[in-house]
């Protein structure tokens, strides 16, 4: 494969590495909000991702092209979500260079496991690789929020930040952009349900009240809290406990089949704790260990193959790298 030096220098980033022509990488799903952090936390899992390869070409344009052919997946740069993180990370440094993009998406749109994040913060390091790392990991985050914004409506970064760095990534605020990243404890694994339905964010974001009672923010905030303490202690027990979300999957969990009798079964199961996967149709359960999150999954299997949907179910560790170059 051809190589040639490159000269961008951005923020701190590597100048005259050799750089290649052609990237393909591998962009994990995730899992946004984990229970009762809203907005504000995500985690990215291994079980399922979209691989994507990007070329530079000499058009001074942004070509996308779909692999594997979801319908409705936008072809014009300005309205897909890779080829919007693209262009903010070029026009950032003031480049015309082009990309050819394809995209395998292996994470169903409106799934709730970061179908949008995962392109976006695929397309952003590949292009960044491309291009001779100008930018860090952590600086990447801001250009996949501008991308992910066109599938959102909103500039948030709870699935894209997990996706481009892997662990879990709480978000503490935008202005400026302050994301903590945290390293999974090394037996935490993550059951994943996918229910082959889609649900919009936007709309699903509808169903929630703007008002929240001050009783129910301070069961919230703990749970926030101990699941964190629980997290950088791989205090197992504590993560299960703080597992609870008493603002929005009570709002949500109508619009997901089965979710009561699936939350009950693998809780019985011995998951640590279970909710949903984003703004659904995917809920998710946390185990301790690989023979409990097979367990879990198999509690899942018994609990959907009474309905008349398809499924898919993904059990993996959280994945500690994020986007990763194959």
């Amino acid at each position: 494969m051809e190589r040639k030096s490159v000269n961008y220098c951005k923020n701190g980033g590597k100048s005259g590495v050799n750089m290649v022509e052609e990237v393909k990488v591998f962009a994990p799903g995730s899992v946004s909000n984990v229970g009762c952090g809203f907005d504000i936390l995500g985690l990215a899992i291994d079980g399922v991702g979209d691989e994507m390869i990007l070329r530079k070409n000499d058009e001074n344009r942004i070509i996308i092209r779909p692999v594997n052919g979801y319908e409705n997946l936008p072809t014009d740069p300005k309205k897909n979500v890779a080829g919007v993180a693209i262009q903010a990370l070029l026009d950032d440094l003031a480049s015309n260079q082009g990309f050819d993009v394809e995209i395998v998406k292996n994470i169903k749109p409106g799934s709730g496991i970061g179908s949008s994040a995962a392109s976006a913060a695929g397309a952003v390091v590949a292009a960044n690789e491309l291009l001779g790392n100008p930018y860090s990991r952590m600086q990447l985050v801001e250009f996949a929020m501008i991308g992910e914004e066109v599938a959102s409506g909103d500039i948030h970064a709870d699935n894209v930040a997990p996706a481009t760095l892997g662990g879990f990534c709480l978000i503490r605020g935008y202005n400026p952009l302050d994301v903590i990243h945290i390293n999974p404890p090394k037996d935490l694994w993550c059951v994943v349900i996918h229910p082959q339905i889609e649900i919009k964010t936007k709309e699903s974001r509808e169903l929630l009240s703007p008002e929240v009672s001050l009783k129910k923010a301070i069961r919230q905030w703990g749970n926030v809290a101990g699941l964190m303490s629980g997290l950088y202690t791989s205090d197992y027990g504590l993560i299960g406990r703080s597992l609870e979300d008493h603002i929005v999957e009570p709002q949500r969990k109508v619009l997901i089949p089965e979710f009561d009798e699936l939350k009950l079964s693998v809780m019985e199961a011995g998951a640590l704790g279970c909710s949903i996967s984003g703004s659904g149709p995917s809920v998710f359960a946390f185990a301790n260990g690989k023979e409990s999150a097979d367990v879990v999954a198999n509690a899942m299997d018994v609990v959907f193959k009474r309905t008349q949907l398809d499924y898919k179910i993904y059990v993996s560790k959280v994945s500690d790298g994020g986007v990763k170059i194959l």
